[in-house]
């Protein structure tokens, strides 16, 4: 199939933020249903739903500072999402327009995509143009009119089995593991492309310091993913990853792994990953040399760690020491810093693979529970720039991340 030009001449970049991902399998790398092309969700489709509220020409966004225009009815066809490009930088134009020019191409919308930190969840949240972006999306959410009218207001529309679990009072989402990263509403939970977990528009991902244009979702139309694929990745070179969309991960595609939300995100860097299997990953052997590091630290002994956290650890734990603390922390029961995985069940990135994240005292503080870990334990780790998996909605108290950095020298 050639490529329509008057629609391709519509692509136009918007940011994609790019949350830590869950993985949605409706409608994942496959043509759209006779039920999806006219508009009508297929049966057993999964169910997408707005927060309670209207919102309409009447209604004042919920967020003016972040809203943009409404994007009005669905248009229809809805599209398969069959391919997702996703790099570190943003696509250059030459690379945009050559992949235009590729027969295969039936429509495309370029994106920016990253990971943000919450809890310990590394979500892909997308900041798209709602108009065009919905198309892409399962029909039962694409057809959620009040679902995009939330977003262009200003508010998220988040995967639902994610949402529910990682929301604060109120129904609100942070986007960041720090007590002063952005805050969104969550205005619907609907299922997304695979590989996004949750998506705004574009001026929140301008808030969020978004790297523009960075990712482009494409639908193959006739022809197959698996034909377009090579071409594809000879125009996007090693600089980004090729993918095709469906229920498990290309291993043989380079992952992209970017993370943002403040100055912790900006001082890890980002980094190209492969999936071994078995919920682990190979992050890029030279980001690992070169932030990754074994050093000894109070009361635990030899750790590996990011550098940027290190020197905060120790801050931690050489107080902890000095206020006759020491035995509320077993070194036996450590658990780990740094370890390149998925959390389990999904293809979400654990903060565990960047190293800015720590389990402590497991046997006595699972998932879920209240946990036995010492209280003034945990209230200095937070003077020294940590957050506690105890304060989320789903606890889980042996676990300990970097929220922001302080000066530890």
């Amino acid at each position: 199939m050639t490529v329509d030009r008057q629609r391709w001449s519509r692509v136009r970049p918007v940011v994609v933020l790019a949350l830590i991902a869950a993985l949605i399998t409706a409608c994942a790398g496959t043509g759209a249903t006779d039920a999806e092309s006219d508009g009508t969700p297929a049966p057993g489709t999964p169910t997408a739903t707005a927060q309670p509220g209207q919102v309409g020409d009447s209604t004042p966004p919920a967020d003016p500072d972040h809203s943009v225009e409404p994007p009005g009815p669905v248009q229809l066809p809805l599209l398969p999402a069959d391919i997702l490009i996703y790099s570190q930088e943003p696509l250059s134009p030459d690379m945009v327009k050559r992949i235009g020019k590729l027969p295969g191409i039936a429509e495309a919308e370029q994106l920016s995509m990253a990971q943000v930190a919450v809890q310990d969840y590394t979500l892909v949240v997308a900041a798209v143009e709602p108009a065009s972006y919905r198309r892409f999306t399962p029909s039962v959410s694409a057809q959620l009119q009040e679902a995009w009218d939330r977003v262009a207001g200003g508010e998220v529309a988040v995967d639902p089995k994610l949402g529910k679990r990682l929301q604060e009072e109120g129904g609100h989402l942070r986007l960041g593991n720090g007590e002063q990263d952005p805050v969104v509403h969550i205005g619907a939970y609907a299922p997304q492309v695979p590989r996004i977990d949750a998506v705004v528009n574009a001026k929140w991902g301008e808030t969020l310091g978004m790297r523009t244009g960075n990712a482009m979702l494409i639908s193959t139309g006739m022809a197959s993913p698996q034909s377009i694929r090579k071409p594809l990745q000879r125009i996007a070179g090693d600089q980004a990853s090729v993918q095709i969309l469906g229920p498990d991960l290309d291993l043989d595609v380079a992952q992209t792994a970017f993370l943002t939300g403040g100055s912790v995100a900006q001082a890890v860097g980002s980094f190209s990953y492969q999936v071994l299997g078995g919920g682990r990953i190979q992050p890029d052997a030279a980001w690992e040399a070169a932030n990754i590091r074994t050093e000894q630290v109070p009361i635990l002994g030899n750790v590996r760690c990011h550098k940027v956290m290190l020197p905060q650890l120790r801050a931690a734990l050489n107080e902890v020491q000095v206020r006759g603390l020491a035995d509320k922390i077993n070194p036996n029961e450590y658990a780990g810093c740094y370890y390149p995985r998925f959390i389990a069940n999904s293809t979400n990135l654990s903060l565990h693979s960047w190293g800015i994240a720590l389990d402590m005292n497991v046997p006595g503080n699972q998932r879920g529970t209240v946990g036995e870990m010492d209280r003034q334990v945990v209230a200095i780790f937070k003077k020294w720039g940590f957050a506690w998996g105890g304060d989320w909605s789903w606890t889980d108290p042996m676990h300990f991340e970097l929220a922001r950095l302080v000066d530890a020298r």
